[in-house]
């Protein structure tokens, strides 16, 4: 069992919450979660490169000289692989790199990868971050209270919340999401989660249930 303290948007504690990483996820594989981060990171892959042909590039296809008495090699055209401004030898084309591990997999690395944060300490609880309209200058005082300014961070909330995320997109190293969308490269990449209450109250909810149902 891991005890978080909560804090309120002045950085003073208010409470405490109790999350048990086991029962998230009774194991953690580093393989799994490597293999899981690996794909998300290929997903994001354009694939756009693209290099001309022998036959694409510009360029007269006579022969450069005659074949013998020249005392050079012989040649071909001037679109040759090996001679400077030629054709690739073998060009790239655009293709895709994306693939996808079974939905059990990549959901029991999500739950692994927040029991692993957990366990890990880097985990920090906020009380509320209810806003009424956007405004970036005063969730970046928030985190300057919970000492995560300057760090990359990724912010949860329970639910959706536009005002939430129009304040929070401009920040560099800031990342918001729901639960809902939450994945194991997501919970990786930064340095420190951000958690709101509700979004820990549907984490136990919704995972824990899950857990203890299989």
């Amino acid at each position: 069992m891991v005890t978080l303290p909560v804090y309120d948007r002045s950085g003073a504690e208010v409470g405490k919450i109790d999350i048990d990483p086991a029962a998230i996820a009774p194991k953690i594989s580093k393989q799994l979660l490597h293999d899981v981060v690996v794909m998300y990171q290929s997903n994001l892959r354009l694939g756009t490169k693209r290099t001309k042909a022998r036959g694409e590039v510009s360029g007269s296809t006579k022969k450069l000289y005659r074949q013998k008495g020249t005392g050079n090699a012989r040649v071909g055209s001037r679109r040759a692989p090996q001679r400077r401004g030629g054709g690739h030898a073998m060009q790239l084309r655009p293709r895709s790199f994306y693939y996808r591990l079974p939905k059990k997999a990549i959901r029991a690395a999500t739950r692994m990868a927040i029991a692993s944060r957990l366990i890990g300490g880097q985990v920090v609880v906020v009380d509320s971050l209810d806003m009424a309209a956007p405004k970036t200058k005063e969730l970046a005082s928030v985190l300057k209270a919970l000492g995560l300014a300057g760090q990359t961070t990724l912010l949860a909330t329970g639910e959706l919340s536009p005002n939430v995320y129009m304040s929070g997109r401009n920040i560099p190293g800031l990342t918001i999401s729901p639960v809902a969308d939450l994945n194991a490269h997501l919970l990786l990449r930064p340095r420190r989660v951000l958690l709101t209450k509700s979004a820990v109250e549907a984490i136990k909810s919704k995972l824990e249930t899950k857990t203890t149902a299989a």
